[in-house]
């Protein structure tokens, strides 16, 4: 590029100039003082700015009011957008109101999407730099400068400037590092792997909910069948402790008869109300899951009859099930290609990084001939360093990528132990049912007889009274050991990387019937893949 330049005087006898005048008009002592003034003050205001906004910060806790404005707006989010309970709530709409409102499953739903988000941040990182640029320069004086000889130490050129006081530029440009798209190809690849880990986190997340549901849902049934029988028991164990006392003042029976039947009808008092105290807790339970506000009624309609869940698939395709579905081995084998990408780039990192650059440029200078160009280049750089550093980096990534090989098998052989425990686990909850069932009926016969055979006298009230009680209580276990069954079936299902719902349903935008109707599919899939009858009804 050409550039003019213009010569100040030399001399105040040559003829004055109208740079000279101008020059002189802004350059003198009075305009220097002026404008040391003037920065100086300005330098003060900004310090006192500082200073007093720094002295005005303090720290600000949250008011009562704001806090109870944040905590009933939460309540109102945690309930938001779920529609009303229309009646009873069957296992498989329990299951789809988990997957579909519960908060634990949200947040893994929007981890995933985050997870998305960051993928396609990362994508666009390895897209070239295209940078706008404009900026102003004003100066209080002209750009002046002079040359000085070298051998004589004289000035070689009078004072000259080329320059404008005030300057307006505009660059367009394109620059595009090769190595650095190298290494944010690789860190996108691997932000892709992370979206699917955590999409294999949530399938866990999942798996185990509804192994939770499965339990829950059957003491909760237990609970609402029962709860009806607790207080008529307590009021007539009541009313029998009431007349033993009173006998025992009259001085009808011996003391230590006395005292010995009041003692057993406090102990199954005890146990009533311990029995009332547990079936409290089991709907509690249950809403928390399909997260449904606290202390809100709803009712469960159980099936009619217990349909005890089998699983006979062979032992060796369970555990090739496991291996090729469970959500741990699958993050896993994500988590070694990580590895794998993250070799490549500390690789990719040891090369030398190219740039590539192009830009057009805008400059309002009157003393250039041209005031825009294009201009075009190529950029090498090499940290020769990294050279010598080069077997630390590698041996580093292949040891990462090693123990996450080695992560990988020692959780492959964990899964192997799960699926065996698994299995015998159901076997056991299965016979142990039955005893329950069989004890069950047998306590039933008990009251019967019981009932018909009670005489209108203390201990034949005492006797009917701790049937009926031990009725109940073997009734109740029967639903907490079909609650333990449901669950372990459940649990040998997650041990296998079976899912309650195929992929892509439930992940918060379908509507409750359509998981409903999905889980319902699903559960008859994976019972008839464990066995060709399904499950047994009892």
């Amino acid at each position: 590029m050409n550039m003019n330049f213009r010569h100040l005087p030399t001399s105040m006898s040559a003829p004055t100039t109208n740079a000279e005048l101008h020059c002189s008009s802004s350059c003198g002592p009075e305009s220097t003082r002026s404008a040391r003034s003037v920065r100086g003050s300005l330098i003060g205001v900004a310090l006192a700015a500082l200073w007093l906004s720094g002295c005005a910060i303090h720290p600000t806790p949250f008011t009562d009011a704001e806090r109870a404005q944040t905590a009933h707006a939460d309540r109102t989010a945690m309930f938001a957008n779920q529609p009303e309970l229309s009646g009873p709530i069957t296992l498989e709409e329990a299951m789809a109101r988990a997957i579909r409102y519960n908060l634990d499953h949200r947040l893994k739903m929007m981890e995933e999407a985050l997870a998305q988000k960051q993928l396609d941040l990362a994508s666009f990182d390895m897209l070239p730099k295209l940078t706008a640029q404009a900026g102003y320069n004003s100066r209080n004086k002209l750009l002046v400068s002079s040359s000085e000889d070298y051998f004589t130490r004289g000035q070689s050129l009078p004072p000259s400037y080329s320059s404008d006081r005030d300057d307006r530029t505009a660059d367009l440009s394109f620059s595009w590092n090769i190595l650095d798209f190298g290494v944010s190809y690789f860190e996108a690849k691997e932000q892709a792997d992370r979206v699917l880990v955590v999409e294999q986190r949530r399938r866990k997340v999942v798996q185990l909910m509804m192994q939770q549901v499965r339990e829950a849902y059957w003491e909760a049934a237990g609970g609402e069948r029962l709860s009806s029988r607790i207080n008529p028991l307590l009021a007539q164990a009541e009313k029998a402790l009431d007349e033993s006392r009173q006998s025992q003042l009259e001085g009808l029976r011996s003391p230590l008869d006395t005292l010995a039947y009041q003692h057993a009808l406090l102990d199954i008092m005890r146990q009533l109300e311990a029995v009332r105290d547990q079936l409290d807790e089991a709907k509690p339970r249950l809403a928390s899951l399909m997260n449904i506000a606290p202390g809100t009624d709803f009712k469960l309609a159980p099936p009619q009859q217990f349909a005890v869940p089998a699983f006979n698939m062979p032992m060796p395709e369970m555990e090739e099930t496991a291996l090729e579905r469970r959500p741990e081995l699958v993050e896993a084998s994500y988590n070694e290609r990580i590895s794998v990408n993250e070799t490549h780039k500390a690789i990719a990192r040891l090369l030398p990084g190219i740039e590539l650059q192009l830009g057009s440029h805008y400059d309002s200078n009157s003393f250039l001939m041209f005031h825009a160009w294009r201009a075009a280049g190529v950029n090498v750089s090499w940290n020769l360093l990294n050279l010598l550093n080069a077997k630390n980096i590698r041996g580093a990534a292949d040891a990462q990528h090693e123990v996450a090989r080695a992560q990988q098998l020692a959780l492959s052989m964990a899964v192997l132990t799960q699926v065996h425990v698994a299995s015998a686990e159901l076997a056991a909850k299965q016979r142990q049912f039955d005893l329950f069932r069989q004890l069950s009926d047998v306590d039933s016969q008990i009251l019967q007889h019981t009932h018909n055979a009670t005489v209108a006298n203390a201990q034949g009230k005492l006797e009917e009274i701790r049937a009926a009680t031990s009725a109940m209580m073997s009734e109740l276990r029967l639903y907490q050991s079909y609650g333990e069954l449901e669950s372990v079936y459940g649990q040998l299902l997650a041990t296998l990387g079976l899912d309650p719902i195929p992929a892509g349903v439930g992940n918060g935008d379908g509507d409750l019937k359509t998981i409903e109707q999905s889980i319902s599919k699903e559960q008859a899939r994976w019972a008839s893949l464990g066995s060709a009858d399904g499950v047994k009804k009892q």
